[in-house]
């Protein structure tokens, strides 16, 4: 079974639909039991860092999320806010981030003519061809970013796929089991059907 985590941070359903139009089955979650039979686990995010960390937090799901991920080692995919949660803290707040990966979140630079957030369709390279998330992407495939963040991996074997806007920015980021993604796959037509299904099967 595959857990969509609802700590309150909007609407999460789309996730949920993408999944079903791959022929996957998810549960939207906020109970631990849920959460302890889950076979992997995406964490969503919405919205501004402080806001998401502070609703998680609240929930009372981390020891839960920690036990499956950094004990059991279960597969466990972020999205957008979901996957800069992953990493040590933002530049947006001055929330902790879970700490499960070495990952900063800086605000794009300032740039004469670039605009903030980055918002639309953005084309993204690989950078680890070894993972299944990546194995079975398309060449210049494209994905859906709202975002005025970016994640920068301390460690540049993190970063498992790169975009460009003003700067090369990680588009997503893994190591081991754990994995996050800045875009919105669930928004991303073919393309974010195709990294949904590589996670979820393995593929």
């Amino acid at each position: 079974m595959i857990a969509i985590i609802d700590y309150d941070i909007g609407n999460i359903n789309a996730i949920a639909n993408m999944l079903l139009r791959i022929g996957v089955r998810s549960n939207i979650t906020a109970r631990e039991d849920d959460i302890e039979k889950a076979e992997k686990i995406i964490l969503p995010g919405n919205g501004s860092f402080d806001a998401c960390m502070k609703n998680l937090r609240n929930s009372g799901l981390i020891p839960v999320l920690e036990e499956k991920a950094l004990k059991q080692k279960v597969p466990v995919l972020g999205v957008c806010v979901g996957a800069q949660m992953l990493g040590n803290g933002s530049e947006e707040g001055v929330e902790n981030g879970l700490g499960w990966l070495n990952i900063d979140v800086l605000r794009f630079p300032e740039i004469p003519g670039l605009r903030v957030p980055h918002m639309g369709w953005n084309e993204v390279s690989n950078r680890d061809l070894q993972n299944p998330m990546c194995a079975s992407m398309e060449p210049k495939s494209r994905f859906y970013f709202v975002h005025s963040y970016y994640m920068a991996p301390r460690n540049p074997s993190d970063i498992l796929l790169t975009a460009h806007y003003g700067i090369d920015f990680a588009a997503g980021v893994a190591r081991g089991n754990i994995a996050g993604v800045q875009f919105h796959p669930e928004k991303s037509h073919r393309f974010g059907k195709q990294l949904l299904s590589a996670f979820v099967k393995g593929e």
